[in-house]
């Protein structure tokens, strides 16, 4: 069966895109949560303004997150965190700690968005890569301090 996605489905296609899916696909799922509409020479129309807007949007969102990385980028955050003896700390540093700090700075920046390949487990100090949106990168500072 042939639909137009009305939003981003992953593994599948953006919004406003022409796609051949499976009946059962189409009538139990896409089409409950209003994800795609079916094919039609009417709906084409409408798909094609769909994607235009699809579009704008993400220019839009791509200029806004272009602004917060520039701003974000070589921005310096400090997190304390509990040590214990020999320098060890308790837990971890994760993304969602990150986002935290750069909240408590005035910075938006969803967990997700944050690079981290494992939780920081020692103090230091750290290059985090935030990535944004599709080719817009930040770096930002981190520097883990322990605390008794």
């Amino acid at each position: 069966m042939k639909v137009i996605l009305q939003k981003d489905v992953s593994n599948l296609g953006d919004a406003g895109e022409l796609k051949e899916v499976a009946d059962g696909y189409a009538r139990n799922f896409l089409f409950p949560k209003k994800l795609a509409i079916r094919a039609s020479d009417g709906s084409a129309k409408m798909a094609l303004h769909q994607k235009r807007l699809a579009d704008l949007k993400k220019d839009k969102r791509q200029k806004d997150m272009k602004g917060l990385a520039t701003s974000l980028d070589g921005q310096a955050i400090e997190i304390k965190v509990k040590q214990g003896e020999n320098e060890k700390i308790f837990g971890s540093v994760t993304a969602l700690d990150i986002s935290q700090a750069l909240s408590a700075k005035g910075f938006s920046v969803d967990k997700r968005k944050i690079d981290l390949d494992q939780p920081i487990k020692a103090t230091g100090e750290f290059k985090i890569r935030l990535k944004l949106s599709e080719g817009v990168q930040a770096n930002i500072n981190l520097t883990v301090v322990g605390e008794a």
